[in-house]
């Protein structure tokens, strides 16, 4: 989040609309008070977006082709994405409501809304994220993963990571000490919910090792036989 602009603050805000109408008269009305707006229609495709993009709010309409708005909510959380979220709905009944906080959700608006409402509550959600900016670094052992700029560092030493890898390193940073499983990294990862059954995860998990581990004494990223892999710092243990 930046300073300055209209009011006090930039908000970098990630808005999922599919009424092409709706979301061009809102678009205008968060540009108008300096607000920095990146609009995506469909639901698979935002939510690539907000995984490989960093926001400070996300504006989510429930109703979406390819993927709900739920879902990707749902997903990011799964991720470990703690963006906040705005779900904007027409189903305004309160067990409505509350499937869409119990889905990860931190605020809901019923269609039709005021805009100025609208930003109040954006308003609201900005600083709620502002002040949980210490989850936008990840670090594990000497480890550090920075989210806001994309950049990953083992000892001062900067890695270079393709977006693939970077997701690939985010997600197991973000399960530290946890075994991950292929089926696992194939459906946060790669966004498949079937196994292709080729080599891609050993490709990508060889190079992400040969980058975090090949310079240093002690390995992070370690394979659990039979049933998966696991990031963590293990130097103090005799054996990974």
């Amino acid at each position: 989040m930046n300073t300055g602009g209209i009011g006090e603050f930039v908000v970098r805000i990630l808005l999922i609309e599919d009424d092409l109408a709706q979301a061009d008269q809102l678009v205008g009305t968060l540009a108008s008070e300096g607000h920095n707006v990146v609009h995506e229609a469909e639901g698979d495709v935002a939510l690539k977006r907000a995984r490989t993009d960093t926001f400070d709010v996300l504006i989510v309409d429930r109703m979406l082709p390819k993927m709900d708005g739920l879902s990707i909510v749902m997903k990011l959380r799964e991720d470990g994405d703690q963006t906040p979220a705005l779900i904007l709905s027409a189903l305004g009944q309160v067990d409505d409501r509350v499937e869409g906080l119990r889905a990860g959700g931190d605020d809901y608006l019923t269609k039709p809304y005021a805009s100025s409402e609208l930003l109040a509550r954006l308003e609201v959600l900005a600083k709620r994220g502002e002040n949980q900016s210490a989850d936008t670094v990840l670090e594990v052992g000497n480890l550090i993963l920075d989210r806001i700029h994309h950049t990953a560092k083992r000892a001062g030493i900067d890695i270079e990571l393709k977006p693939r890898e970077y997701r690939l390193l985010e997600y197991l940073m973000n399960n530290e000490g946890k075994i991950v499983t292929r089926t696992m990294l194939l459906q946060n990862v790669w966004d498949l919910n079937f196994d292709p059954q080729t080599n891609v995860i050993d490709v990508h998990m060889s190079r992400l090792r040969s980058k975090l581990d090949k310079e240093f004494e002690f390995p992070l990223l370690h394979t659990v036989r039979g049933r998966g892999y696991k990031l963590a710092d293990l130097s103090d243990n005799s054996t990974a």
